[in-house]
């Protein structure tokens, strides 16, 4: 199979070597817009006009910048910084990270919901020297601020009140008060540390993930790219600014390159919710005319199985976007029953690594018809990226054979920080290996398969968590809402794997009974998968699955858990 090239218009092989800061917002077209809302907060009701909102990046920028003598941060002052955020979705989240942009300083994007010891490492790992928290989790911060010596002077208030403690918006305001002159964008080299974002640690230990300024310049450019095609088979039916329900989280590459990064790349209004909660998004429906709605698998299946959520009305929505993790495609179906007549639904497949989103699927007409989207397809590759698939010998993989994905271009991270072994792992050559297992048809649609540290063997054979989960999930009888498979300790080798099923169960499955469903589910598995693929581990009802906040499913958690049951019984 050859090296894939996108069937995007190329894009630039390089760009002038230039801050993102003034590449997005110093484009022309930006001054003939009319002013619009910009934001509003779901829960206060707070809202800013675009216009204001460039005009707080300028002074937040100066607030951090000018020196402590005279109100600032003084983060320039010639110590190497790393500025760290450890907040919910709010108002002031990309004030400061624009502000930060400006001024060449890396932004470390601390995951709201970890635990404190789970930031304790975080802030070890990126070497954060200040650090920025909303007012409910000032306390976390603090304690693992305190826990690696940075010290209680060195921690801020991103947004709301804490007593005794500075905020961004007291920064700002005294800027303004004092009438500071602004500060002049900083420059960049191509390998400019823009921000770090950190790798999720499913499979080990997190990893911090090093994202240049070059790096997110090609990305957002991608996005031009793609929308070309699109305004080519499809037009919205009518000229209104857009109106997104901004809820992924935005420590998230996806939801911080969506909602943050690509601010001003097109007008739209972005209905701010701190995190994802069922009746803070049935509030905000009811209230706002959504109209983009961008989710994660997980957010899909809480949309169509949510007591709260299932009577949600979804008939402003005009376009749907899922990513992050795997969407089945029964998933898919389901969702485009539930909101009808809905003009787009598309998918997407990135990684942190690649800096957001490596494949989009096609609407339907796109390049001729030639990619048109089909069952089970994950998308065609984006402009700027070439794309390989390997066999485990590290041969190329033939058309709609399976193997491990690899992907080069300008969007590829610069490595991990600190991190010598896993990035010589990772980036080899040039290329990024995703770690994710695809196959390819000859029209050049990709489709996803699962991740390859998710498999594993039986009796030599590889088998496919994913496969496994599918084929549950199709029992006819509709008995369950969710599944997940992992390999479990068999009882021929102990060296051996063995595939276990932990299932939630729908309401038809409860009527049914526990018992009745696993003889019916495990009989299933047997007569649709091959007998090395059985359920020889066992099935395990459980009232969820663990699950990141992206939907990526916690299989070692499961595995940890059972073990910690066997344990304890001996």
């Amino acid at each position: 199979m050859p090296h894939i090239k996108p069937l995007f218009r190329s894009l630039p092989s390089s760009t002038p070597t230039i801050n993102y800061y003034d590449w997005l917002l110093g484009r022309p077209e930006l001054k003939s817009w009319s002013d619009f809302t910009l934001h509003i907060d779901a829960v206060t009701g707070e809202q800013r006009q675009a216009r204001a909102v460039l005009e707080r990046f300028e002074h937040a920028a100066t607030a951090l910048a000018t020196s402590p003598r005279d109100g600032g941060l003084g983060l320039l002052s010639g110590r190497r910084e790393v500025v760290g955020i450890l907040s919910e979705n709010c108002l002031e989240y990309p004030v400061l990270v624009f502000a930060l942009l400006k001024l060449a300083v890396p932004v470390a994007f601390l995951p709201s919901q970890s635990t404190p010891q789970e930031t304790v490492e975080l802030l070890k790992l990126s070497s954060v020297t200040c650090l920025f928290a909303s007012e409910q989790l000032y306390s976390h911060a603090a304690a693992a601020a305190k826990a690696i010596g940075l010290p209680e002077e060195g921690i801020f208030i991103l947004q709301g009140d804490v007593t005794g403690k500075l905020s961004l918006p007291n920064l700002i305001e005294d800027v303004k008060a004092r009438g500071l002159p602004k500060i002049t964008t900083r420059t960049v080299q191509d390998d400019t540390l823009a921000y770090l974002m950190f790798s999720s640690g499913t499979t080990g230990l997190p990893k911090a993930i090093m994202i240049s300024h070059r790096n997110i310049i090609f990305s957002t450019s991608q996005l031009e790219g793609i929308n070309e095609e699109i305004a080519k088979v499809y037009t919205p039916d009518d000229a209104k600014i857009p109106v997104h329900l901004a809820v992924l989280p935005w420590y998230h590459a996806m939801g911080a390159h969506i909602f943050v990064f690509r601010l001003f790349l097109s007008p739209s209004t972005l209905v701010i919710v701190p995190h994802w909660s069922a009746d803070l998004i049935v509030k905000t429906f009811s209230k706002y005319p959504i109209t983009h709605f961008i989710m994660v698998p997980s957010m899909t299946y809480q949309v169509l199985h949510n007591p709260k959520l299932q009577k949600l009305d979804l008939s402003s929505l005009a376009f749907v976007v899922t990513g992050a993790a795997h969407l089945p495609p029964e998933l898919r179906v389901a969702f485009e029953r539930r909101a009808k007549n809905l003009p787009v639904f598309s998918e997407g497949y990135g990684l942190s690594e690649c800096t957001a989103v490596a494949m989009v699927l096609p609407l339907p007409g796109m390049f001729g018809g030639r990619v048109d989207p089909v069952r089970g397809m994950t998308g065609i590759l984006c402009p700027s990226l070439e794309a390989r698939i390997l066999r485990e010998d590290g041969s190329e993989a033939d058309y709609n054979e399976i193997g491990e994905l690899i992907l080069r271009g300008p969007t590829i991270a610069l490595g991990y920080l600190n991190n010598e072994n896993s990035t010589k792992e990772t980036f080899k050559d040039g290329w990024l290996y995703t770690g994710d297992r695809f196959y390819m048809d000859r029209q050049e649609r990709f489709f996803y398969v699962d991740r390859r540290k998710d498999t594993f063997k039986v009796s030599g054979k590889q088998v496919s968590p994913t496969e496994i989960e599918n084929a549950i999930r199709e029992h006819p009888s509709q008995l369950i809402i969710d599944v997940a498979v992992a390999g479990v300790k068999g009882e021929r080798l102990s060296s051996e794997l063995v595939p276990r099923a932990w299932i939630v169960l729908s309401e038809t499955g409860k009527a049914q009974g526990v018992e009745a469903v696993l003889s019916a589910l495990n009989g299933w598995a047997r007569l649709r998968l091959s007998k090395h693929k059985w359920l020889r581990g066992g099935l395990q009802v459980v009232d969820e699955i663990p699950r990141l906040p992206t939907g990526k499913v916690l299989r070692r958690k499961l595995q940890d858990e059972l073990l910690d049951q066997y344990t304890t019984r001996f």
